[in-house]
């Protein structure tokens, strides 16, 4: 296509340049969990190519040299293309928004590792020997079926090493509080309106369970990932100039090289042509987001207060409230989950139409995958991330303002449900009226009209009988 002019001091060749000129649209790039996982998918492919007797054992090792490189500074360590993320990142310049195959990162990450061994072996970056970007780093592959691959391997990496634990450390603080405020009643509310008694342990068990759920869903969001890598289909499912034994060494060795039980596409057309699995994933972690603001939202109405709200938690104080309310303090962490499944919720609508036939997924191939990929990843990470916070900001530092929680069972007018069955439901709707207008309890009404005598009341309205069947 012509000459190209290419900065000196970068890793790259002529046909990311064309890339960065081509798409100057968003400012952002293809996050650095992708090119990590082009990194560990082109050394597994090189490696399977040298088992297979298709590619030379120098070329072999010049191959997985380089990517050792790429996968060390995507993980934050030293290496030749810089000590971060960051720094890794300036050689891998292309916009979010280019090729919806992702093309364009395919060969951006073939030209990074083939001018890297051209460096080792002593040559000039952009002399293309001993290491050609198309005919051995990109040997027996497509961008069609590695691009779909290394999101797939990105997001189960971070699931596995990121969501998972954090889900599972959230759980068992959640847990250790119900365990630990099982004998504590407090009164229950449905549609925010007064209810009959529940325990603060049964309340927080209700939590443990929707975060094990969680972990749940994580785990099953993985596994459809890691169960359906296209690697293997080239062009358009075929296998196109590849090995057929090619996919099933290069996934052993990605299993090898992350902990993640990778398997290959049962079918390659279904594998390339659609994203099923990845909006399969994205709906899992659209619901653990959906889950995570119940329990945010009901801890920050717990916590509301200190005079006149709810009051029945004290929540740590991490930070000033208020630049004007002196003394002030927010459920900020609480609030920081709120926004963070926010924005999941509009990735996984992002990925949903990235996926929809006619739009992204068309005939042999879908065409937006770099767009569905950041945001796969965008909502593994930050759930991660804010569910860690979250935990260790807030929910291990919870305590119980136990009068406040406990004092509001005897003025709640619902107990009255107690005694249903001995006075029946109409008449003890209008005590519970009644007790309402005239400011008493409903023990106090009860008792001054003789209802029910006050051996039997005082067995029918006992707080922890009413939190268990029978």
């Amino acid at each position: 296509m012509g000459e190209m002019t290419v900065p000196a001091h970068v890793l790259y060749g002529a046909s990311t340049q064309r890339a960065v000129l081509n798409f100057p649209v968003s400012g952002r790039t293809v996050p650095p969990e992708v090119i990590h996982a082009f990194a560990l998918l082109k050394k597994a492919c090189a490696q399977s190519n040298q088992e297979l007797k298709k590619l030379d054992k120098k070329r072999c090792a010049l191959i997985a040299g380089a990517c050792d490189e790429i996968i060390a500074a995507t993980q934050g360590e030293d290496s030749e293309i810089g000590a971060s993320p960051g720094e890794a990142m300036e050689h891998f310049p292309i916009d979010i928004f280019q090729t919806g195959s992702g093309t364009s990162t395919n060969m951006n990450a073939n030209e990074v590792i083939a001018n890297l061994a051209a460096r080792t072996a002593g040559r000039p970056i952009g002399a293309k020997d001993p290491i050609h970007p198309n005919d051995h780093v990109n040997m027996g592959q497509s961008s069609n079926d590695t691009f779909p691959t290394a999101m797939q391997v990105a997001a189960a990496i971070g699931i596995h090493h990121s969501l998972v634990p954090a889900l599972k450390a959230m759980t068992r603080t959640l847990k250790a509080k119900a365990r630990k405020w099982d004998s504590i009643v407090k009164i229950g509310r449905t549609h925010l309106m007064d209810a009959t008694p529940i325990r603060l342990g049964q309340e927080f068990s209700g939590y443990a369970a929707q975060s094990e759920y969680c972990v749940r869903r994580a785990e099953r969001a993985m596994v459809r990932l890691a169960e359906n890598l296209p690697i293997g289909g080239t062009a358009v499912g075929t296998g196109i100039n590849t090995h057929p034994r090619f996919a099933k060494l290069v996934v052993r060795r990605l299993t090898a090289a992350t902990g993640v039980k990778f398997s290959e596409a049962l079918n390659h057309f279904e594998a390339q042509a659609t994203r099923d699995c990845v909006v399969e994933a994205s709906g899992e972690l659209k619901t653990i987001a959906i889950a995570l603001t119940k329990i945010a939202n009901d801890i920050r109405w717990l916590g509301s207060g200190p005079r006149c709200g709810l009051f029945e938690l004290s929540l740590p104080a991490t930070q000033p409230g208020s630049s004007i309310m002196p003394g002030k303090v927010n459920p900020v962490m609480c609030e920081a989950v709120m926004q963070v499944a926010c924005q999941v919720v509009g990735n996984d609508a992002a990925i949903t139409m990235g996926a929809a036939g006619g739009i992204g997924s068309l005939l042999e191939l879908n065409v937006a995958m770099p767009m569905m990929a950041t945001n796969l990843i965008d909502s593994i990470m930050l759930m991660a991330n804010v569910v860690s916070t979250f935990d260790e900001n807030c929910l291990q530092g919870l305590a119980v303002n136990k009068e406040v929680a406990t004092g509001m069972v005897e003025k709640s007018l619902m107990t009255i449900t107690a005694l249903a069955p001995e006075i029946g439901y109409d008449q003890a709707a209008k005590a519970a009226k009644a007790a309402f207008e005239t400011g008493q309890t409903v023990r106090e009404y009860v008792l001054q009209h003789q209802l029910v005598e006050k051996d039997l009341l005082d067995k029918l309205l006992d707080p922890r009988s009413m939190t268990e069947p029978g």
